[in-house]
């Protein structure tokens, strides 16, 4: 199972100063504010599109309201802006320990502005390995409802990071693939190596379907009637020519498979559709018959003798 990596995404902050804003500066000549008219003669005042303007006007006409403290932002304040919201410097703060995110990164939770550390704190998993945050942003890898830093999912067995790589869980442990058929996969009875898929079982013990094979003939028997002799797997073939009874009659070996039955009588045997009348080929099964040297007959036959 064979985990996901996540990137907690940190929002910019965006300031309102610089180039481009209004520009201030002092008059000597003649000059009065667009809006109040009063004289701007050795007095500050802000230069706007429509015109000058002196600094309670502009004030009272052009600043934002700091969505904290609800108070107008003064063209000499430093004003932080962010989601259509203003805020003065000494007000964009964290939510939880009050610290200012003026010049830090942050994250947004619920409408609430969070300092990296709280919000590590509060919302961030944490390495079940080594019990330390997961950073937002640092890869992580999950499984079954736990988090570990990626340098901290390591093969119980190998002790090497895991990574993107398959694993194999086994109780509270975890294993890389090599590592887990090494330690627990069964091992072919025959070639002794692992065996991960697949396979056959013969008297409790695992083999490779390639591996289980005819003693004799070598033939692959996964899926195939077998026997055996002495322990070793034979084809149906191989066992009858090495081992099963020949039949008196016909000469073939007499193997009981596919339901065929046998007769016996002293140290002869014969398949149950071979034990006829040597003279008149009746069949003797279930009949009286009488032995004439190598021959079997019928009470008949034995009687025109």
């Amino acid at each position: 199972m064979g985990l996901q990596q996540t990137e907690e995404e940190k929002h910019v902050l965006q300031q309102r100063a610089g180039e481009g804003g209004p520009q201030t500066g002092t008059m000597t000549e003649c000059f009065d504010c667009d809006n109040c008219k009063e004289s701007l003669y050795g007095r500050k005042y802000i230069q706007m599109d429509n015109g000058p303007y002196c600094i309670p006007c502009y004030d009272a006409h052009f600043a934002n309201t700091c969505d904290e403290c609800k108070e107008l932002i003064g063209h000499d304040c430093r004003e932080l802006y962010y989601e259509d919201r203003h805020y003065h410097e000494h007000c964009f703060r964290c939510f939880r320990c009050d610290r200012s995110l003026a010049d830090e990164p942050f994250t947004c939770q619920d409408e609430e502005l969070l300092c990296n550390d709280c919000y590590c704190n509060e919302f961030s998993s944490k390495c079940i390995a080594c019990e330390k945050t997961v950073m937002p942003g640092s890869r992580k890898l999950e499984y079954n409802g736990q988090t570990w830093h990626e340098h901290c999912f390591i093969c119980s067995s190998c002790q090497q990071p895991i990574g993107s790589r398959s694993f194999i869980p086994d109780k509270k442990d975890y294993y890389c693939v090599p590592c887990y058929e090494s330690k627990f996969a069964p091992r072919c009875t025959r070639c002794k190596k692992t065996l991960t898929k697949g396979g056959v079982t013969y008297r409790d013990e695992p083999w490779h379907k390639e591996c289980f094979v005819c003693t004799g003939c070598m033939t692959p028997l996964a899926g195939q009637q077998f026997t055996s002799q002495d322990d070793n797997p034979y084809c149906i073939k191989c066992f009858g020519n090495l081992y099963a009874k020949k039949c008196s009659a016909c000469t073939k070996p007499i193997t009981g498979f596919g339901g065929g039955k046998y007769i016996s009588f002293e140290d002869r045997h014969w398949h149950h559709n071979c034990f006829n009348c040597a003279r008149c080929d009746t069949s003797l099964v279930g009949k009286g018959f009488i032995p004439d040297n190598d021959e079997i007959l019928c009470r008949d036959c034995s009687n025109d003798l």
